[in-house]
């Protein structure tokens, strides 16, 4: 049944990979629970994608990747098992630290490939001003669990901010766009 509804990522493809906590259930507690995370995410995932984007809140999280490509010396990587022992090690570390048991993400998780170059833009910028469409902060730009700082301060990250630079075509017309689209966060619904 999930298989038609969450076909396997193909490589050379982008995402937008998205996710919540069971029943609407906390991912991050605390602030060290967003650096553990990302340690995990650069762990298990970065081997496999490059990530574009990324916003952690407090139920859900988003990414917007790019699958790697076959290689002769790495053929064939099931990234739908990375995903899993990804969330699966935050899980355990999760349940340990905080006396819970059972499922902590809800399953399995969604994802969406992008295959217009216009969506791709516009899921990053999405991804970029959730955090403000949910009321976290009036400035997108100063959510500190999101890749938008990074990538406009090229920070070593874990972001290939030279390929989303790529992408929009440069720093000026990555803000820009962002700007542009500013005022739209809030109708922007369609991906949660």
């Amino acid at each position: 049944m999930y298989k038609d509804l969450y076909p396997p990522l193909e490589a050379d493809c982008y995402y937008h990979i998205y996710n919540r906590g069971i029943n609407g259930e906390d991912l991050f507690r605390e602030e060290r629970n967003y650096s553990y995370f990302k340690m995990l995410l650069i762990r298990h995932i970065l081997p496999c994608a490059d990530i574009l984007a990324y916003c952690f809140l407090e139920n859900h999280f988003h990414l917007c990747i790019q699958v790697k490509k076959e290689t002769p010396s790495q053929p064939s990587i099931n990234v739908p098992k990375k995903f899993s022992n990804f969330f699966n090690a935050y899980t355990k570390a999760v349940n340990k630290n905080y006396g819970r048991t059972g499922s902590l993400f809800e399953t399995p998780f969604k994802r969406k490939k992008l295959t217009l170059d216009a969506y791709i833009s516009q899921v990053i910028y999405y991804i970029h001003g959730n955090a403000q469409k949910h009321g976290f902060v009036n400035d997108f730009k100063e959510y500190p669990y999101s890749s938008c700082g990074d990538i406009l301060d090229a920070n070593d990250s874990i972001i290939n901010c030279k390929k989303v630079m790529q992408w929009f075509g440069s720093k000026e017309l990555f803000v820009k766009y962002h700007e542009l689209y500013r005022r739209d966060i809030m109708e922007l619904s369609a991906f949660d």
